[in-house]
């Protein structure tokens, strides 16, 4: 499990500019440090934000293990890691099953892992 953590960054531009060519990506976030939930407010405007549903997609097992041995809140975790979301796009509702389909094509794993709200 310990060399995911050697892995190299994942590089999305390929498939996001793909993407771009079919829809209008409204947001795009890059899940570094900060995690999931310091990240995609940073890309949002103040009087929005992000609803996650974190049963969307599984935990992968290399952030399992960090969360068993560190005894890490979940919360936590999604401040600090992306926890298998390396790259969030924000686009129109209407177009999220194209664009999760455009990608999984591309070879990637995508899930509609929530929607933005008003503030």
């Amino acid at each position: 499990q310990l060399q995911q953590l050697i892995e190299p960054t994942k590089i999305y531009v390929k498939s996001v500019l793909s993407l771009l060519e079919k829809h209008s990506i409204h947001a795009i976030s890059h899940i570094t440090g900060g995690g999931l939930l310091e990240n995609i407010p940073r890309v949002l405007p103040d009087d929005l934000a992000a609803e996650l549903d974190d049963t969307s997609w599984q935990l992968p097992d290399i952030f399992q293990f960090l969360q068993d041995s560190g005894n890490i809140e979940m919360t936590e975790m999604y401040r600090v890691f992306n926890c298998g979301v390396g790259m969030v796009l924000i686009l129109d509702a209407d177009a999220s099953a194209d664009a999760i389909q455009h990608l999984k094509a591309q070879g990637e794993n995508a899930w509609l892992i929530g929607k933005i709200v008003k503030n």
